[in-house]
């Protein structure tokens, strides 16, 4: 018995530690202050150019996701309905992150019905990508505000309430 309790003395605080680290580092609590969207250019899959220009006045939303990861999929239709409703004042970039065919991407997308550009991790997309920070888990989104400033960081999935409130 005092094995077992030695054993869950140890091992308990670390599993806490490691929950509480994961939970306040993409909490809104944490999202550094003042953090302004990164000069950024990217190439959608119809051959569309995103950057800061072109978001500029809108609310943006930077999703990164990949076809594999189950929480992505399960948020997809939330981001499209609420691109659906919200695309005169809101701006979706679903950064697809992993190295993937715009064929497959396609017929993939098409079969969600999204409404909003699809970026891909190619070799000129890759090094934009990282400008937005380091992504440690799918999905990840970050949410800026009209005049670029980060309002919002997420790892996980999240719906269309939490979306819509970040608009308010």
């Amino acid at each position: 018995m005092k094995k077992i309790l030695i054993i869950l003395a140890l091992i308990l605080p670390l599993s806490v530690v490691h929950a509480m680290t994961l939970g306040d580092l993409f909490s809104k609590g944490n999202t550094p202050k003042n953090t302004q969207l990164p000069q950024f250019s990217v190439v959608d899959i119809n051959g569309k150019t995103h950057n800061n220009n072109t978001v500029k006045g809108k609310y943006l939303v930077v999703n990164f996701w990949a076809t594999w990861c189950p929480p992505c999929l399960k948020e997809i239709p939330a981001f499209v309905d609420f691109y659906e409703k919200h695309s005169d004042k809101v701006e979706i970039l679903g950064m697809d992150y992993e190295q993937a065919d715009v064929d497959k991407i396609t017929e993939f997308t098409d079969s969600f019905m999204v409404n909003y550009p699809i970026v891909l991790s190619d070799d000129n997309n890759r090094p934009e990508f990282k400008k937005f920070g380091k992504i440690v888990g799918m999905p990840t989104t970050y949410i800026y505000t009209p005049d670029g400033v980060l309002i919002n960081r997420y790892m996980g999935e999240i719906n269309i309430k939490t979306l819509e409130k970040s608009i308010r």
